[in-house]
């Protein structure tokens, strides 16, 4: 029943659409850190073009108190828990209507931290911003959005469009700053964004004018040049590969802390996770590089034009993930770009195996919306060519800006361009499912480092030629390979593989070397060793680990040498060094308690829930039935980000079914607060 109500409701929406035009969006809201909440008015300006029984307007769970159509109160509406139906009051022509509500989102509005920890930010995209804002859950409704937002003087505040005003305002009991943004051209409402933080901005151009706004944390201000690498020169390329000017006149990105995903393509300004904020060590383990220009490319295909609805997707995530790579490539050569594509292929042959959906239908996975969605890509551009591929992507945004699009929309003009068989790679690319990975193999196979990859698979090689191969120029992909297949040959034959390896100086493949090497010989250890001096957190990590597993005898030289490492935004590292402090270290019962206390300081709610779960799953281990450690993990429940408030659920139902837990949450339910308390019982009267 509820897809049924999912589909009449597109489908209601999709008529409303050809009856009438949502113009105007012009809001003033009031965000409120304190109850969590936000209210505010708002006033769209709308066209009705044909006769029609009702006019909706999505709002869920939100409180109204006035609605006027136009300046006339005395008009028919109805209100449920999801929108505002208006029935009469309207006249054909020009209508204008404006609504003061409140709401208290549960979702799609998040508030984190506090004080001068505090963020507000939204995710529309598959929850919708008609939770927090009268807007519209059809992409295909399209508007001008104008919003003005008060908060504290103490906070910036970021939304779509240009900043046109900022001005300073006294309240009867705090002084207040009014943000006004305003956009130029229509769009879809779940690109609508607000974030609010302790920001710190940088600023660029581009080659041809547009204003660049770099923004983050203000306790990460070291970090601005290793997390935006390259985010000048990625536009620069985007804008001439794809042959049509930035639509947009300005771009911002901003990262927040527990993000739902890893970025989202608000038009004129990315959110982004907090995890990408990196140093120059962090960069090398995990940077943003990727998903920057992926959220970039995503201003033309998804916000400039969007498709129509789910089953046509790929042409949003397909075309942003394509476009991402071609950027890489620009970046770091045919090798890299090659890799990437034989990596996504590889991915997809797996997942066929149990994914029968076609990239064609709303019900597609993830990996075929993005990844077979590139490949697609890929083989009409590779069997068109570059310039034609260029013509053609060019003409369709030039005649669907603004707008909303199909498949067949693009397809057409691939055809209209280069008389390219478009039925027959529909069918093959679109409509099947399944992954043609002896196609794909012909594509790869173009670019040389793949040849010799795929050779390099088939063949059975001599240790010396590995070897060889090693100290080779070769593509760094074929060394990792080389020392992870030798990963079970007798150290003392594989002890110049690794050797070799090490000498290469690349940071991946020594990581291959950490990784594949968990047992380490004594004649190898002070070569080993050297991997805790690798810039990479990940290398570090791995090889503290390894180091102290195998030498327990020099536990306390590996602690005192890699002492003090943060690691990257999850604290890893750090944390993995107060796991193995308390378990494998000479600590006195002074030192258990304080490592114990900091790893209890980290599972708080004082922090991102990345670190707070690799806090809790090193507490879970060393101290399970420590009171703190029972209460900060009931607290993960409630936590907004499904992963972690899973992992939280999961572990304390299975703890509950231990009797000697059970019987400690039933005595701490006495003496805790009400919100705890009601946690405690909730999961205490679960059935198994």
């Amino acid at each position: 029943m509820r897809y049924i109500f999912l589909f009449l409701s597109i489908l209601t929406f999709s008529q409303q659409t050809k009856s009438v035009d949502f113009i105007s969006c012009e809001a003033l809201l009031f965000p409120d850190a304190k109850t969590k909440s936000i209210s505010g008015t708002v006033h769209y300006l709308f066209e009705i073009k044909n006769n029609i029984d009702s006019v909706k307007i999505d709002a869920k769970n939100m409180i109204f108190s006035a609605i006027y159509i136009n300046d006339n109160t005395k008009f028919k509406y109805k209100i449920t828990n999801d929108q505002i139906i208006l029935y009469d009051g309207l006249k054909k022509g020009l209508n204008g209507i404006t609504i003061k509500y409140e709401a208290k989102p549960k979702q799609t509005l998040y508030f984190t931290g506090e004080r001068e920890n505090l963020q507000i930010w939204t995710q529309g995209q598959g929850k919708y911003t008609s939770h927090w804002l009268p807007s519209f859950d059809d992409v295909n409704e399209k508007v001008i959005f104008k919003l003005g937002v008060y908060f504290d003087q103490k906070h910036h505040v970021l939304s779509n469009g240009k900043l046109i005003n900022k001005i300073n305002q006294k309240f009867p009991n705090e002084k207040k700053t009014l943000w006004e943004y305003e956009m130029q051209k229509p769009m879809s409402s779940y690109l609508v964004m607000l974030a609010i933080g302790n920001f710190e901005k940088q600023t660029a151009t581009t080659k041809s004018g547009t204003l660049l706004e770099f923004y983050l944390d203000k306790k990460d201000i070291s970090k601005f040049k290793p997390t935006y690498r390259y985010s000048l020169e990625m536009f620069d390329y985007l804008e001439q590969e794809i042959g049509v000017k930035y639509p947009w006149g300005i771009y911002r990105q901003v990262p927040v802390r527990d993000f739902l995903y890893a970025g989202m393509e608000n038009t004129t300004s990315t959110i982004f996770a907090q995890d990408f904020v990196v140093d120059e060590i962090g960069f090398n383990d995990r940077n943003y590089i990727n998903v920057n220009a992926h959220e970039l490319a995503h201003q033309w295909f998804g916000d400039l034009i969007t498709a129509q609805s789910g089953k046509h997707h790929w042409l949003q995530e397909g075309f942003a993930t394509y476009y991402a790579l071609l950027a890489e490539r620009h970046l770091f050569g045919d090798d890299y770009f090659y890799e990437e594509l034989n990596d996504y292929a590889e991915q997809l042959k797996r997942a066929s195996k149990t994914d029968t959906i076609p990239v064609m239908n709303e019900k597609a996975s993830s990996l075929s919306f993005y990844k077979k969605g590139a490949w697609a890509l890929h083989v009409i551009r590779e069997d068109i060519g570059a310039k034609n591929f260029q013509k053609a992507v060019k003409k369709y945004l030039k005649k669907y800006q603004y707008k909303n699009v199909n498949t067949d929309d693009f397809l057409k003009i691939v055809k209209e361009v280069s008389g390219y068989d478009v039925e027959n790679f529909k069918k093959v690319w679109l409509e099947t499912a399944g992954f043609e990975m002896e196609i794909a193999q012909k594509y790869l196979s173009k670019n040389k480092f793949i040849q010799e990859y795929f050779a390099l698979k088939k063949s059975k090689k001599s240790l010396s030629e590995l070897t060889e191969i090693l100290k080779s120029n070769a593509y760094y992909p074929i060394k990792q390979y080389i020392v992870y297949q030798t990963r079970n040959i007798p150290f003392e034959e594989r002890k110049v593989i690794l050797e070799t390896a090490l000498a290469t100086n690349d940071i991946l493949v020594r990581r291959a070397v950490a990784e594949s090497t968990p047992i380490i010989p004594e004649v190898f250890k002070t070569q080993y060793e050297t991997l805790l001096n690798d810039n990479s957190y990940q290398t570090k990590e791995i090889a503290l680990i390894n180091l102290c597993e195998s030498f327990p005898e020099e536990v306390e030289k590996y602690l005192k040498q890699t002492k003090g490492i943060e690691g990257n935004n999850d604290k890893s590292l750090k944390l993995t060094w107060l796991k193995l402090k308390i378990l494998k270290g000479q600590n006195s019962r002074f030192d258990q308690e304080n490592s114990i206390d900091e790893l209890l300081k980290y599972a708080s709610v004082d922090f991102e829930s990345s670190i707070r779960q690799n806090a809790l799953e090193i507490l879970l281990v060393v101290n399970y039935e420590n009171p703190k450690v029972i209460e900060a993990l009931f607290l993960a429940t409630n936590h907004h980000k499904w992963q972690f408030t899973k992992f939280a659920r999961d572990n304390v139902r299975l703890l509950l079914k231990k009797p000697e837990y059970r019987n400690i949450v039933e005595k701490l339910v006495a003496n805790s607060n009400s919100t705890i308390k009601e946690l405690y019982t909730k999961f205490l009267n679960e059935k198994f």
